[in-house]
């Protein structure tokens, strides 16, 4: 028996290598039944989004899960998910990139993962204190810019004489901006520039403050900007057809839209464990805003400021995975 030892206690030790090697030391994946494949998470060029890929990256690592990120083309990226580069989308506005979603989404391989509970708002508009100074009596009504004194408030070194209004970058909406002026008939009075980036937005947002001129952006709601005071321009409202693009003729604003998710068809059995808690994700104004504010408002990189939206809500987030 004596003899007999050493080998009963190797055979013991080879068995358990086994157990380990054949799945068992991968206790969180086996657990949820996530494969260990990275799941893959795009970030775009806004706050909001850079900061929520990251937020919902280390939820999905809390679960056990592996996650990468790669920088993606916001309106491309949908295409992206189809065919399997890219495993999620988590902001598609409706406004900017509902034509993109769809268009991949007809085609197969993309699934619409639900909405957030954040609605949408990408448009033109300007801080409060614009009204406040009394730059363009009577905004928000868009009329009120086709008042000469209103524009003659907004114009910059660069606009030629007119007000300018800073659009996005050209990527996001493409001439929707230029075309919806010259549509109701501002072309005269105002131009458009086309920002390279949202950063150049709230940079302009403070320079134009510190130099007491007039200004009008391009931006979006939830985002920082909510809390900070800002008023959208009140175009005419937006109907279906009314773009150019859908055969109309431009005269017309912005809809109220979805914030919605999307994923690839096959992330719900890869990752099932991750795919029903990003089904149940769902953001509101406040928490988005909250997210970017870190960033745009505090000066916290996007990771730390996803870590710091963690650790101060998990009352919001941990119901998701459960």
């Amino acid at each position: 028996m004596k003899n007999k030892l050493p080998l009963l206690i190797g055979a013991i030790v080879v068995i358990a290598g086994l157990v380990f090697f054949m799945g068992g030391g991968d206790k969180t994946a086996k657990k949820s039944g996530d494969s260990s494949q990275p799941i893959v998470i795009p970030t775009h060029n806004w706050s909001s989004q850079i900061v929520m890929a990251y937020v919902i990256g280390g939820i999905f690592e809390s679960m056990g899960n592996n996650v990468s990120y790669v920088n993606a083309d916001s309106q491309a990226v949908y295409e992206s998910i189809r065919i399997g580069d890219v495993t999620i989308s988590h902001e598609v506005w409706e406004s900017a990139f509902g034509k993109s979603f769809t268009t991949a989404l007809d085609k197969g391989g993309l699934l619409d993962w639900g909405d957030h509970e954040a609605r949408t708002l990408e448009d033109m508009g300007y801080p409060n204190w614009v009204a406040d100074k009394g730059l363009c009596p009577g905004l928000p009504d868009w009329t009120a810019l086709k008042n000469p004194d209103c524009a003659k408030n907004f114009v910059t070194p660069d606009s030629g004489g007119k007000g300018r209004m800073l659009e996005g970058p050209q990527t996001w909406h493409g001439d929707l901006i230029p075309q919806r002026v010259d549509a109701l008939g501002l072309g005269d009075l105002w131009m458009v520039k086309f920002a390279g980036s949202a950063d150049a937005l709230w940079a302009e947002l403070a320079a134009a403050e510190k130099e007491g001129r007039g200004t009008i952006i391009f931006n979006w709601t939830p985002n920082f900007t909510d809390g900070a005071g800002f008023t959208f321009i009140d175009f005419p409202p937006y109907t279906a057809g009314c773009r150019p693009e859908d055969g109309g003729d431009g005269k017309c604003g912005s809809p109220d839209g979805y914030l919605k998710k999307a994923v690839h068809e096959d992330f719900p059995k890869t990752h099932p464990g991750a795919a029903a808690a990003f089904k149940k994700m769902s953001f509101t104004t406040s928490h988005i805003g909250a997210m970017a504010a870190l960033v745009d408002i505090d000066k916290m990189t996007h990771e730390d400021a996803a870590k710091k939206w963690l650790a101060d809500n998990e009352s919001v987030w941990k119901p998701f995975t459960k």
